[in-house]
């Protein structure tokens, strides 16, 4: 009785040992199992990628106009809204006390060109004399020449006083210097205006319409993909239902810190007149993609707060490879690193897969 229980509890024992045996082997290959992944290839195409951007339109020229010289308002020939053509004038000052200094001036110069004209005449006689010996003396021949010269620098002094009475006389009249409109006015006949007046209103505000600029900030990512003389398509809310272009002429080569942005300038010109300074518009890009990148889609890029990657699969194994990214379009995006044109990348990836997990594709 004895030897018949050792042999029926030798057999579970074999039997309870066979069993684990089995669910290990099947609880290592499925730990062994491969876990499927959608793959996609990397191909070398660009995206183009088409943006919005809030933009205004400013003046090409515009200026505000300030007295030169103290005085009151005479006759103002314009008022806003007026088109007037450069060298027009806009207005007229009068100041007395200009005018008698003007004329003071005036015969001040005249006086000492004539002291200078007579002392000249008078050198010239006596230097013809000084040919005969002993009829000049040298010293009154060198206090004549040094008489003539002082003249001489007075009334060139006078004159440059002269001329200088004549040109803030000029000032008087107010001239527009470009073609513009009339924006802004601010005195009217009899108003005294202060060329040292601080924190004052300018007399008029000019600005040319008929050529525009249009002030864009891009970002710095797209605005590479752009060139001089690029024709943009814009759009204004005030004028619905009508498109605009304008053509990049101008850009600051300077990055805007706190935005990453970039000031451009589009040349707009404005010949039908409908379009005004201060106009709030939107910008329609078409950003080109940029040379030596490759399309990848937007599920495969993971962005985590220290890189930005893709999962490129090679040797049946997942490698994270640090990339940048530029346009996107369509469910794809341009991105930069070290991979090649036509290996594959896991198409739904995430930072849950870990470097060199074994991948394999699912169609």
């Amino acid at each position: 009785m004895k030897k018949e229980l050792i042999v029926i509890i030798s057999t579970v024992m074999l039997w309870i040992s066979c069993s684990d045996k089995k669910d290990s082997d099947d609880n290592s290959t499925d730990s062994a199992a491969t876990i499927h992944y959608q793959l996609a290839r990397a191909e070398k195409e660009g995206v183009n990628q088409q943006i919005k951007l809030p933009a205004q339109l400013a003046a090409f020229e515009e200026v505000s106009i300030f007295p030169k010289v103290n005085g009151y308002v005479k006759t103002v020939f314009v008022d806003i809204g007026s088109h007037v053509r450069k060298g027009e004038t806009l207005m007229i000052l009068e100041a007395p006390e200009l005018d008698q200094a003007a004329a003071q001036a005036k015969e001040r110069y005249a006086r000492a060109k004539s002291d200078y004209i007579l002392d000249k005449e008078n050198y010239e006689r006596l230097k013809e004399a000084s040919q005969t010996p002993g009829a000049i003396s040298p010293m009154d021949l060198a206090s004549a020449k040094t008489k003539m010269d002082a003249d001489s620098s007075l009334s060139n002094a006078e004159k440059a006083n002269w001329q200088i009475q004549e040109t803030m006389m000029g000032y008087l009249t107010v001239t527009a210097p470009f073609d513009g409109v009339i924006t802004e006015r601010n005195v009217h006949p009899g108003a005294l205006v202060s060329a040292e007046a601080k924190d004052v209103k300018p007399m008029l505000d000019l600005k040319e319409v008929a050529h525009l600029r249009l002030e864009v900030d891009i970002p710095e990512d797209i605005v590479s993909t752009l060139h001089d003389r690029d024709s943009v398509s814009f759009y204004i809310d005030a004028l619905p239902g009508k498109k605009f272009n304008g053509v990049i002429s101008r850009n600051s080569m300077n990055i805007n810190k706190q935005f990453r942005t970039e000031r451009v300038e589009l040349d707009v010109y404005n010949k039908e007149g409908i379009l005004a300074p201060g106009m709030y518009v939107d910008v329609v890009l078409n950003a080109k993609s940029r040379p030596g990148g490759l399309s990848v889609p937007q599920s495969a890029v993971v962005t985590s707060t220290e890189r930005k990657y893709v999962l490129v699969v090679r040797n049946g194994k997942a490698h994270k490879v640090d990339v940048t990214t530029g346009n996107q379009s369509s469910g794809r995006i341009e991105i930069f690193g070290q991979l090649e044109s036509g290996e594959d990348v896991i198409v739904n990836a995430n930072d849950e897969i870990k470097e060199g997990t074994v991948i394999e594709n699912i169609k």
